[in-house]
């Protein structure tokens, strides 16, 4: 695999997993709930979480576009697909709604309660909540 294929790879897993908007994450982001959840780093007493760092670079990710983005921002990017991964195979049972596993995923830019932002160029997002998302064989190819 070359390096450009590991980079498209990395990001349109990036954006699969990342399902909140730069200005919906910097909201959430200013909350309560937010800054109360997540590790933090060993001598940070009352220090900002590591889930909410890692935030505040995927704003920075979501805006910038694809050919400004460097070697360790993809590396930053597999982290956040790794995380989202490793926490959606956690999924508490009951209602997950005001829990702090999801607050966790949301700082990470993953809601666990929204479906995955449509693709650019795709149906919109007000679309999909409408109707739904397409059934598996009506999708395009690798969606």
């Amino acid at each position: 695999m070359s390096r450009s294929d590991e980079g498209r790879d990395t990001y349109r897993e990036f954006t699969e997993a990342v399902n909140m908007k730069p200005g919906e994450l910097q909201k959430w982001l200013e909350s309560d709930e937010s800054k109360h959840v997540g590790w933090r780093k060993k001598g940070t007493k009352g220090g900002e979480s590591v889930g909410h760092e890692s935030g505040r670079k995927i704003i920075e990710l979501l805006r910038r576009k694809r050919d400004q983005l460097s070697e360790g921002d993809y590396k930053h990017m597999r982290k956040v697909v790794g995380y989202v991964r490793r926490h959606m195979a956690q999924r508490p049972s009951g209602d997950v709604r005001a829990t702090r596993w999801r607050y966790s995923l949301m700082n990470w830019g993953h809601d666990p309660l929204k479906g995955p932002l449509p693709p650019p160029g795709g149906p919109s997002r007000r679309a999909l909540e409408r109707h739904g998302t397409p059934p598996k064989e009506r999708r395009g190819p690798g969606r």
